[in-house]
């Protein structure tokens, strides 16, 4: 068996593309929650955004994230199970041998590091495009110390500052260059690092678990819960940075208020309090599993079927 495996890529983006639609309802509740203002809880944002934006609400942003999130999935998939067996070649002399705790934490790692060079845009043109019903124009518009003026007793429609997904990147390359794209890749590290550890380590651990004999692949009812429930724990676990980063990267350039990530966590806190960094957990655990637990299903099932054919 050679090191290198393509189909590892091809199967992580067949699964990334079916989470995405899984999960993408609920992803753009949870960012609401953390980046913006109002929500009392997750079912006000909930009832919230149906309220103003019908269902569609909830799939803003979508068609980028389905197009690009399969990339990124490609890559997380691929570079952890050739890591693993380029681990195992050089550690015990054949890439088929079983990964050590150690191995799987190091290949988690060194995938959540790799994951950010795609991750990072794809996550910061995907919260714009969420934030764009509370980013641009809000509900009221102030005039010349006039007061609050709602915009509808002025005839005036709210524009949205993103035409889409394309034009979101142009806007950003043209304001803040090529780092305006990787505005909080350095919280998307602290996240993803630890967030993968904690992520395909429980994966592989409910898996032996639940198939404690070790004869060949799980049956999917395994897989859809083991990858379930580590994806709950990741999730949850990495709320606190999940929401440093959010932060930052719905903070354009025009209306900059967080110089870093030390910035935004001083602020968060001392305007929110210590709460702030679980704002959207529930909703992470809620989404966590059902998204996750179609990825890996998708994943492992395509990887199947490729090496059986």
């Amino acid at each position: 068996m050679t090191v290198f495996q393509l189909d590892d890529f091809i199967a992580g983006w067949i699964g990334g593309a079916s989470s995405v639609i899984v999960g993408h309802p609920l992803d753009t509740v949870k960012t609401r929650l953390q980046t913006g203002n109002g929500y009392t809880n997750t079912l006000h944002c909930i009832v919230s955004i149906y309220k103003k934006e019908n269902v569609t609400g909830f799939f803003k942003g979508l068609s980028f994230p389905l197009a690009s999130i399969t990339l990124y999935n490609s890559v997380v998939f691929g570079v952890f199970s050739n890591t693993q067996r380029l681990i195992s070649r050089y550690r015990y002399g054949d890439s088929r041998h079983p990964c050590s705790m150690l191995d799987l934490t190091v290949a988690s790692m060194l995938t959540g590091l790799v994951s950010v060079g795609v991750g990072a845009p794809v996550d910061l043109v995907k919260i714009r495009l969420q934030m764009q019903a509370q980013s641009v124009l809000a509900e009221n518009f102030n005039i010349a110390g006039n007061g609050s003026v709602p915009l509808r007793s002025m005839g005036m429609e709210s524009q949205s500052l993103y035409r889409g997904p394309l034009h979101c990147i142009s806007t950003v390359l043209q304001n803040e260059g090529i780092q305006g794209l990787y505005r909080g890749a350095g919280a998307m590290i602290l996240r993803d690092i630890p967030g993968y550890t904690l992520y395909f380590i429980p994966y592989t651990l409910f898996c032996n678990w639940l198939n404690p004999d070790g004869n060949g692949t799980p049956n999917p009812c395994s897989i859809w819960l083991a990858g379930g429930l580590a994806g709950s724990i990741s999730w949850v676990t990495a709320t606190p940075t999940d929401v440093v980063k959010s932060r930052l990267q719905a903070d354009a350039m025009q209306q900059r208020k967080y110089k870093g990530i030390m910035d935004c966590i001083m602020q968060s806190y001392k305007t929110e309090g210590i709460h702030v960094f679980f704002r959207g957990a529930t909703v992470n655990a809620i989404r966590g599993f059902p998204m996750c637990a179609t990825m890996f299903l998708g994943y492992e099932l395509s990887l199947q079927f490729f090496r059986s054919s």
